[in-house]
């Protein structure tokens, strides 16, 4: 290896490079930051360094990192005028930001994307922006759908606009791909539209795109693709009431899933399937699909789909008559949700035990038998539902109660008894209270603050009583000493700011110093981290220290900044899909729920009495 270090520097980026194509993306940026702290004059070669780390850290889920280096990358890219490095980096940016919320800042950065690839006639970069920028739309239409339980086409307006403009970005860039031929751009687009469209609630129209895409992903032999289209055509044909139809998509998915062996994908689709069959009032197939879907979930660990399993499982026996092993699951269901603090499933648990219990004679439940638990981040507030549901948030606000001060480490009982004595003192002397600590916390501070006057041209002698002190330029500085001198007139006093203030002019002035290259307006003010810059002839030695110490300090102040810890995902997978349809099979069942309840044997002179309640859905 060369020991030039802009030779150095290129060797280590393309190692970097290597290690990032073979999927080690850690070991990738390690060599990337050698590369930086190696530094090269060459902007094109650190543009690449940055656009490669950039994109690694947003491998590694590292977005702040990745938006800061793609951020770099803009800025040489507009340094060195390269409208076409401008652009990729533009769409990197975008991308970023979308992933961590910030959405405003992605759709300017991919209109830019799209508003420089137009310029430049370059139709694969435009339909890339047009891509990501329709992307950008989706997700925020997404994000603003989570507040509320709003069900696929009964959105707020604003969730709408959102999802119209990224079938609007969406419809052209699918044009534009039919028009280059690229089939695997066109499988992509026409998944996503059915996406848009299913969450708009025209799933006539999604059934169509998710068709298409399901003949795109066969072509292209692409399996994964090939799962999700029959897992969307099942949801959108649920919503249009074709059951059957949606059963055999997901027997499809199940299959493919299998066969692609992803146990988390199997465990959905066979909670899809029981939840399908249960509609079609076929509770025997349903119940088989639900077992299966419990016994993976348990595999998995995944508590909230065992919940969900148990409570289909509960319906689906209590449907077949089964009242002892729907009685178990219920008893299972309000065990998990008591755990998980599932406060609905709590309170739907208990109200299908007592029915149960009913059906089979037994007396009901007492009602502390569902008190809910008491989540960790609230114990002793109030519970009721509302509260529960709002742990994360309730936390917050319970922050101000947490003792910040040295006093929280003592003895609680101590702190209390000094809180009431220092309220009892101030109540019956309030004003002798703030003086006497007024005076004790400002008593140590009134020395520092106080200004004598020192000679500076000459040391004199001093004035005897009679004689008054001879007039000399002096210097303001602060002293210990408790006296301080004033003038005898108001000149003495202007001249003593006159020499003080021409001393400091010439230290704030500016330097004319040349400049080798014009920098763009982006440049001006960053520090690009392993740029190195030419010295200047006529320069002042102690000026070059100084940049030198700038430009090294201007890449620690990110280090150095503290930001909120980002919640961590669960890494166990989930057997629920998040496209979950389980409120509508809520609503479904609703209007069945008379022919699926058992009667209770009565007496023959009380035959004519009301059917006791079945299970709740």
């Amino acid at each position: 290896m060369s020991c030039d270090g802009g030779s150095m520097c290129l060797e280590l980026a393309l190692e970097g490079e290597r290690l990032c194509k073979a999927g080690d993306c850690k070991a990738g940026v390690a060599f990337f930051q050698a590369a930086i702290q190696a530094g090269t004059d060459d902007l094109r070669t650190l543009s690449a360094i940055y656009s490669q780390m950039g994109n690694a850290y947003f491998y590694l889920g590292e977005y702040h990192k990745a938006v800061q280096y793609h951020r770099h990358d803009l800025t040489l890219a507009r340094t060195m005028n390269d409208k076409l490095g401008e652009a990729k980096a533009s769409g990197n940016l975008g991308n970023t930001l979308k992933v961590i919320g910030k959405f405003n800042e992605a759709i300017q950065c991919c209109l830019r994307h799209l508003e420089i690839s137009r310029s430049l006639g370059d139709r694969n970069s435009e339909g890339r922006a047009l891509y990501n920028l329709a992307n950008v739309y989706h997700a925020q239409g997404k994000h603003l759908g989570k507040v509320g339980q709003n069900d696929p086409g009964h959105f707020p307006q604003e969730v709408r606009e959102c999802l119209l403009q990224a079938v609007n970005y969406y419809e052209q860039n699918l044009v534009l791909m039919r028009e280059l031929n690229d089939r695997l751009a066109i499988g992509r687009a026409c998944g996503n539209l059915g996406n848009t469209y299913y969450l708009l609630g025209e799933f006539n129209v999604a059934v169509q795109y998710h068709t298409e895409r399901l003949e795109m992903a066969k072509e292209c032999k692409d399996k994964a693709a090939e799962r999700r289209a029959h897992s969307n055509l099942g949801n959108s044909h649920i919503f249009l009431g074709q059951f059957e139809n949606a059963a055999d998509h997901y027997k499809q998915t199940l299959a493919i899933a299998e066969e692609l062996k992803d146990e988390a994908v199997v465990a959905q689709a066979c909670y899809s399937l029981g939840n399908t069959y249960t509609l079609l009032r076929e509770y025997r197939i349903a119940e088989e699909y639900h077992a299966r879907h419990l016994e993976a979930a348990r595999k998995l660990q995944d508590r909230v789909g065992e919940g969900r399993a148990c409570w289909s499982l509960g319906n689906a026996h209590a449907a077949l008559g089964n009242h002892e092993k729907a009685l178990y699951y219920a008893i299972e269901h309000y065990t998990i949700s008591k755990e998980i603090c599932d406060v609905l499933g709590m309170a739907t648990a208990q109200m299908n035990i007592n029915d149960l219990r009913k059906v089979l004679g037994l007396p009901p439940l007492a009602e502390t038998a569902a008190a809910q638990p008491a989540p960790p981040d609230q114990a002793g507030s109030s519970q009721t539902p509302f509260n529960a549901l709002r742990v994360r948030r309730q936390s917050m606000e319970q922050l101000s109660l947490i003792q910040l001060t040295p006093d929280g480490k003592k003895d609680p009982e101590d702190a209390q008894k000094k809180a009431v004595l220092m309220r009892s003192e101030s109540e019956d002397s309030p004003m002798e209270s703030f003086l006497d600590l007024l005076s004790k916390y400002q008593s140590e501070r009134m020395d520092e603050q106080r200004a004598t006057l020192v000679e500076t041209k000459e040391i004199q002698e001093t004035p005897k009583p009679t004689e008054k002190p001879k007039p000399s330029s002096s210097k303001l500085f602060r002293s210990s000493s408790s006296g301080s001198k004033q003038y005898d007139s108001n000149e003495a006093l202007l001249d003593m700011i006159t020499d003080l203030q021409s001393e400091r002019m010439d230290s704030q002035r500016a330097e004319l110093r040349p400049i080798k290259k014009k920098l763009s307006k982006e440049m001006k003010g960053t520090s690009l981290p392993g740029l190195r810059t030419a010295r200047v002839a006529g320069a002042k030695p102690e000026d070059d220290f100084l940049d030198m110490i700038a430009r090294v300090q201007g890449t620690r102040l990110d280090d150095q900044r503290t930001e909120m810890p980002r919640p961590k995902a669960d890494p166990r997978p989930k057997t629920v899909p998040d496209d979950d349809f389980f409120a509508l099979i809520m609503r479904a069942q609703s209007g069945r729920m008379e022919d699926q309840r058992a009667a209770i044997p009565k007496p023959a002179e009380n035959r004519q009495s009301k059917p006791a309640p079945k299970p709740r859905k």
